[in-house]
């Protein structure tokens, strides 16, 4: 593995950083400076910048609209786009089901969704967890039978994020109750304005509304809305969690996370000394370095694959759960750097709060970000269930 960047390489990466600096929209740069909690223009402004250069899908095949570049490129964006502070790209469409739908999908399933995808017309959600069925996906109960050119869906969907705003969900829904759970799932796209469907809000310990359980009853799909075979949807399911899973790492960001609380630390004070200086606040933070440097090392190997041809396998597993687990601790770590100007924002402002600001503006979303990544080791299959897929693909075992 090669950890030097050859010349080209240097190039997109000037070319890759004056674009964010020269076209990342202004009025979302102050609402991030704010500390206010993002909508859906918010997101979709960032995404029609990079749609409009072609460069908002890096993974993607060149064929479908994505922008060629190599295993080595897609790093260097993620590693600028994390140094400018961008908000992400959200991936239910781009990362999720864009890859499921050009891999299994049908050619009119592929002119129709990936364009609008692309371009950000159709907001996506995924409809995978339900009560009873987060980490056992595979106990799914939400129903769909056949009837003609459609199918009837009924059933439950919970922590679906950001449906509130979604035009399209994709689902797993159980289409045969025989046999191994596993062989009686299909993999639906479904309209997200059909008649019977409801979404209601589940307000997070960050006082956002960021999730919902989504109701479906009645709901008529139609049939050639099905990606893949009728009862093959585990095999678009797995394949879509590697994807989810490899992205959830967010090695990038987390190194940006890491900076943003060495610039807090070297502020705030302990005493008469910065909380940089305090030996045991030094300690924390070294040791949360190392181990992200570690897991940099492991998203490079895996990223050399790749570029090898090798697509995402178990190693995706070990990329969430360390992954995951570092965000914990960053946010942590920056709850505590920031002390008690945190306090007064447990629970977040909302639209209408009068409630004055206390402290700097970088203590104002502290608590809430604590608070909300407290999710990352549950979502994408859960921490424990990826150490079981390791003893069993890995070790062995």
């Amino acid at each position: 593995m090669d950890l030097n960047f050859t010349a080209d390489d240097l190039a997109f990466q000037g070319e890759a950083r004056a674009f964010i600096a020269a076209h990342y929209p202004p009025a979302l740069r102050a609402r991030q400076e704010r500390g206010e909690e993002l909508g859906k223009e918010d997101y979709l402004s960032w995404h029609r910048v990079l749609a409009k250069q072609g460069w908002v899908a890096p993974g993607w095949p060149v064929e479908y609209g994505g922008p060629g570049w190599t295993a080595t490129q897609r790093y260097i964006w993620s590693e600028e786009l994390a140094r400018a502070d961008t908000v992400p790209i959200l991936p239910f469409g781009i990362n999720m089901v864009a890859p499921v739908i050009y891999t299994f999908g049908t050619a009119e399933q592929k002119a129709r969704f990936l364009p609008r995808i692309l371009s950000g017309d159709d907001w996506w959600c995924q409809g995978y967890s339900e009560p009873g069925a987060g980490s056992d996906l595979a106990s799914l109960r939400t129903r769909a039978v056949r009837d003609g050119d459609h199918y009837v869906v009924n059933g439950q969907k919970t922590w679906t994020t950001l449906a509130q705003h979604a035009d399209w969900g994709f689902f797993l829904v159980r289409t045969d109750t025989t046999g191994k759970p596993q062989e009686g799932i299909s993999f639906l796209l479904i309209d997200m304005n059909t008649p019977g469907i409801t979404v209601r809000p589940i307000i997070t310990l960050g006082g956002e509304h960021e999730v919902n359980e989504v109701w479906l009853e009645d709901v008529r799909v139609p049939v050639d809305q099905r990606v893949h075979e009728e009862n093959k949807g585990w095999t678009c399911a797995k394949f879509l969690l590697a994807h989810e899973r490899t992205g959830i790492a967010g090695v990038a960001r987390s190194k940006r996370g890491v900076e943003r609380i060495k610039a807090i630390a070297r502020t705030e004070t302990d005493g008469d000394r910065p909380l940089i200086a305090d030996p045991f606040f030094r300690r924390k933070l070294a040791e949360l370095e190392v181990d992200l440097t570690a897991l940099e090392f492991t998203e490079l190997r895996t990223l050399a694959g790749e570029a090898a041809g090798k697509g995402p396998g178990p190693e995706s597993s070990l990329l969430k759960i360390k992954g995951t687990e570092i965000q914990q601790r960053i946010t942590e770590l920056a709850l505590e750097a920031v002390g008690h100007y945190g306090a007064p924002y447990f629970r977040g402002f909302g639209e209408g709060d009068n409630a004055q600001a206390i402290g700097p503006d970088y203590a104002r979303r502290a608590a809430p970000t604590y608070f909300n990544m407290r999710k990352t080791s549950i979502y994408g299959g859960s921490n424990e269930i990826q150490r079981n897929i390791i003893a069993k693909m890995v070790l062995g075992l």
